[in-house]
């Protein structure tokens, strides 16, 4: 490929995608790993990639470390393996910058966190999408879990899709761990998967975002909202370029009872 064509690829508008990344034990699934390897396959190849995880909350909305440091191995309990995984992906110094522009404004500061490495809410599907690790990340946190303003901090970064940016938001679509004790798919996660997969494919925006109210068992699908909050920065960043419609479910079906269903906008 010439440098213009090379060039021109890199500048296609990137979709925007919403996926559930499980837990690190995702690595060892038989059917996970091959179906996010084949989604990044079809994706024309980003940039960088802007991540937005369920486990890092911070406010002011804070960016990662813009050099290679250390993961965040933020869970307990597992096997020793699953704190040697590396992602050593390069940082993104020139994505924070124009974060920063799009994202600072009255009442909405944003800081630096020069020590802050990827959680496993972005490595670990990153480690099944992009193996290589040779696509710049930057992570972003939630500085809040309302889902108006998390869409409203979505609209403001759409513009990165037209730059070569895969914005990423990385939660579970349902996430109670009481599931993971009692076996099987609860009446309560296949109700919610049902109900969010519908609200999606009509573009419903009013119900998603009063996802606890509208849907079906949603305080038991999301006893706390943070796995379901990066859906609306990434129907933020599809909605302001007229994306929202051009929506389909990639990954769907269930794992240890979560619906693990993984959206692409665009």
């Amino acid at each position: 490929m010439s440098a213009t064509a090379e060039e021109h690829a890199v500048a296609e508008r990137m979709p925007a995608l919403y996926l559930s990344h499980g837990a690190p034990p995702l690595a060892d699934d038989p059917v996970w790993p091959g179906q996010l390897a084949a989604w990044s396959a079809d994706l024309p190849r980003p940039k960088a990639v802007l991540m937005v995880s369920a486990h890092w909350e911070e406010a002011p909305l804070a960016l990662s470390a813009t050099e290679p440091v250390p993961l965040v191995h933020d869970f307990w309990g597992f096997p020793e393996h699953y704190y040697r995984v590396r992602y050593d992906a390069p940082g993104a110094p020139g994505l924070a910058d124009s974060v920063r522009k799009l994202l600072r404004a009255p009442g909405m500061p944003v800081q630096d966190i020069p020590d802050r490495g990827l959680d496993h809410g972005a490595y670990v599907p990153l480690v099944e999408m992009f193996p290589e690790a040779d696509i710049p990340v930057l992570q972003v946190s939630m500085p809040t879990l309302d889902p108006v303003r998390l869409m409203d901090i979505g609209r403001r970064l759409a513009p990165l899709r037209d730059e070569g940016v895969l914005i990423i938001g990385s939660g579970f679509f349902t996430h109670n761990l009481a599931a993971l004790r009692q076996g099987g798919i609860p009446s309560w996660s296949a109700e919610f998967d049902a109900w969010g997969h519908e609200a999606l494919d009509s573009a419903d925006v009013d119900a998603l975002l009063d996802f606890l109210h509208k849907s079906p068992a949603g305080q038991l699908a999301h006893p706390r909202t943070e796995h379901f909050a990066p859906l609306f920065v990434t129907m933020g960043a599809a909605e302001a370029s007229g994306g929202l419609d051009a929506q389909r479910s990639v990954i769907d079906g269930f794992w240890m009872g979560l619906a693990k269903r993984s959206v692409q906008f665009g």
